[in-house]
This record gives C-alpha cells, structure tokens and sequence, in this order.
C-alpha cells in the first residue's frame, strides 16, 4: 500500500491526474465514494482508471520515451553547446546554488495555507500582499518578515529559520536535500545513470519520511518489486498508486543537471530525464527537462528569455506544459503591474493542484520575463505569485544566481546565509555552500573536458 494518504483520496486524485491527461472519468468518482472502506472493491475501480485510453480527441500528444520527446521538440535545431566565460564560472557556480538557497528561503515561510492555495477571500498572491503590506515589506525585496499587522486578521508565516529576523543559514528543505543528492549522483556517475541507481542512491541517503507526493509513492513502490524487465520496473516506481506523476517533485530535482551540465542544455535535458522518470510521467518530466535546460543555458546568457527558449527547446511541442509557458511568458510581457500578472496566472492556471508542474512553471517563466534581468524583482515575483512558493524561488534562484553570478547578488540576501546549508543528507549538514558549487564545479570540469 503506498503511503502518502488513503487509498480512496488516492483514487479521487488519480482520477483528476486522468482526466488532465485526457481520459474520459465520468462516473469514477461516484464509484470511488461507493467502494469507500472496501479497498478490495477499490482496487478494481483503480484497474479500471489505470486501463483508460486518452480520448483521440485529446489536442496534445505527451510521450515518456526520451526520444519520443526529443523528436516532438525543437532540440535538433537548438544550440548543443553554449558558449562559457570559463573565468567567470567559478563565480557563476556559486551563485547557482546561492541563488536556489536564498530562492528557498524567500519562499518557506509562505509555503503553507492560504498563501499557497488561496481561499475563498481571495488567491494565494493576495494573502501575501497583505501579509507583506503588513510588515511594511510590499513588494518583496528581502526576506519575509515574521511579523506582521496581518496577523490581526489570522494570518501567520511558518519555517522561523528563514525569516528575515532570524535568519542565519539555509535551513533543511526538500528543495536542497535533492539538490545534494543530485550532486552526490553526478559525483559518482555523471550523466551515466538510471531509475534504479537514484532509486539506490534515495534509499542510502534519504529517509521516505522526507519524501512527499510523487516521491514518496515511488520510494515504496521501489521497496516492494522485483519486477525483472528494467522498463517494466520503473513504470511501476512511478506509476502504481502514484497519482502525482505530474506534480512538481521532479522539476525541483532538475537543477543540479544544469549546473554539471553548464552551457550543454541537452546534456542536461537528458541527466533530468533519467532523474525525473524514477517518479514521474508526460509533464512531469518535461518540467525537468526544461529546468534544466534552462539553468544550464543561464551559465552562457545573461537573456532570461533565451534561458526559457533554452528549456522549451528540449520539451515537446506538442504538451500541455509547452503550451503552458508560452502562455505565461505573453501574459508576462503585457502585464502592466505585478498584481495584474498574479491575477492573471491565477485566472489562467489556477485549475492545477497548487504544486502541480505546469502551473509552477509557468509562474517560473513568467517571473523570469517580468524581472526584467533584475535579481530581487525576478525572486519577488516568483516568490509572491504564491503556489509553490519556495520551490518556485528556488528554480528562479538558480536561473538568476548562474547568470549574474555571486558577486552580484546582493548582500543583504547573500550574507545572512552566512555561506552555510544544512541539508539533513550525510556529509551535508552543515557544510559551506561554496563547497557544495566548487563540488558542481568539478563534475562539470570532469564531464566536458573543461
């Protein structure tokens, strides 16, 4: 049995993930109530979800299969081989990782209800405006206070290790635990791995207890076979019971491919392919893919745009997520004012489940755009959108952090940091984030002959 919730909560959500992939469910959830506290009778309605055939109207068409993606996107006419300032790597490497690390933190404390999902007095952005315009901190430029004239009507932040009147480092979270265990893997294997081996690598140096959604129904599910044909088996790690196939777990995972793989956003497309297909399908490995593109492409440009041409090259055309991130990049270029571009997103995306992959990328990209190039100004927007909020600071971060490099982020964000992360991973609680980029650093040398 997976563990993540109730085998009939989990029905209900895959019988939402079926239908954003183009199934017909009418009646499911009718039967799922019916069956509820039976999970023989359950087990039979889930079979039957499992079984549906998209509808051949569906308008996209959504492959798994690596090549299948690469030849629905426009990776063969995209740049293979970015070119680098090699003397400036070192400081853009650093600012990778200092920028997902203060990305993070900007978020946390507004990763919680109603902040994230909205209510019905309004969408998410709009209880981070009045929490912000509170603390007298609207818009965004610093790290969220923890108090706030807000707190009259209710409201409240969470994570006291990353507000602004406390912080002292980067303080454990998902977002940085994969990040290191993503280092750990191209450390001991480069770009040469597969499901079984980020499988092996979760199971020596993560607790399932820190693994949510998508991660955790795939962790169980890879204690629980011996499925002998390799395909098979990793269709069941991130299929069986795992109804959150396509939510944002994957695309979190996706940066530490982009910094080992800085300039080369294929390279890096394909090492977040073989991370992501441990636990996801269809858009959530495109979001992989295009993070990780895009990060690497930003270790070349100083151009978000190109970064999220870059991402979007190696993604297919043809998915719901391509599609996606072109709306949300025009959205971005016309919105007039920040509430206008939240409110915006919001009406267009706000069908996802508030840490679903599109929705997230799509934020992403679009506070990409209306940055404008600015550090701050692109993490404040990426940040207050709401959604996954410090997820989506954190993939911003990166972008931001390997274009500009450390030296330009400002010190008011760098320095409460105090250049130290604790991950919770062995060996990487605490340990100097510095250390962890000269380390990014080395597999990249390693792997392109640099």
């Amino acid at each position: 049995m997976a563990g993540w919730d109730t085998l009939e909560n989990l029905l209900y959500a895959e019988a939402v993930q079926r239908e954003e992939e183009g199934c017909n469910t009418s009646g499911f959830r009718e039967r799922i109530a019916a069956c509820q506290g039976q999970p023989d009778e359950l087990m039979k309605v889930y079979q039957e979800l499992s079984a549906l055939k998209v509808d051949p109207r569906f308008p996209y068409k959504e492959p798994d299969d690596l090549e299948e993606i690469l030849a629905l996107s426009g990776a063969d006419a995209a740049e293979r081989v970015l070119p680098l300032d090699k003397n400036a790597l070192p400081d853009r490497m650093e600012g990778a990782w200092l920028g997902r690390c203060i990305g993070c933190a900007m978020g946390k404390p507004f990763e919680t209800l109603p902040y994230v999902d909205g209510n019905s007095q309004g969408a998410g952005f709009v209880h981070i405006r009045h929490w912000l315009e509170g603390a007298d901190a609207y818009p965004l430029n610093d790290y969220v206070p923890g108090s706030s004239l807000a707190q009259d009507q209710g409201l409240s932040v969470i994570c006291p290790d990353s507000q602004k009147e406390h912080i002292a480092f980067m303080e454990t979270d998902d977002d940085i635990r994969y990040l290191v265990i993503g280092l750990l893997i191209a450390e001991k294997y480069g770009n040469d791995f597969n499901p079984d081996i980020v499988a092996g690598m979760w199971h020596s140096h993560l607790p399932a207890a820190l693994c949510c959604t998508a991660e955790r129904q795939a962790y169980i599910n890879s204690l629980n076979t011996e499925i002998p044909d390799q395909e098979a088996r990793w269709a069941y790690f991130r299929g069986y019971l795992n109804p959150y196939r396509e939510w944002i777990g994957a695309q979190i995972r996706a940066d530490q491919y982009g910094y080992v793989n800085a300039g080369h956003p294929l390279d890096a497309a394909k090492a977040a392919y073989q991370d992501a297909r441990f636990t996801h399908v269809k858009n959530g490995i495109y979001g992989a893919m295009f993070t990780a593109a895009a990060i690497s492409a930003a270790f070349s440009k100083a151009d978000p745009a190109g970064c999220i041409e870059a991402g979007l090259a190696v993604i297919p055309t043809t998915s719901r997520l391509y599609a996606d991130i072109l709306t949300a990049v025009d959205i971005a270029r016309t919105a007039a004012t920040q509430e206008e571009l939240f409110q915006r997103l919001w009406e267009t995306f706000g069908h996802y489940h508030w840490v679903h992959t599109n929705n997230n990328a799509a934020a992403c990209a679009a506070a990409l755009i209306f940055g404008k190039g600015d550090f701050t100004r692109t993490l404040s927007a990426a940040v207050s959108c709401g959604w996954d909020t410090d997820c989506n600071g954190a993939t911003i971060g990166s972008v931001m952090g390997a274009m500009y490099g450390a030296a330009a982020i400002p010190d008011k964000l760098k320095k409460p940091l105090n250049d130290t992360l604790y991950s919770f991973i062995p060996g990487f609680h605490p340990i100097p984030i510095s250390t962890c980029a000269q380390r990014s650093l080395k597999v990249f040398q390693r792997l392109h002959g640099e």
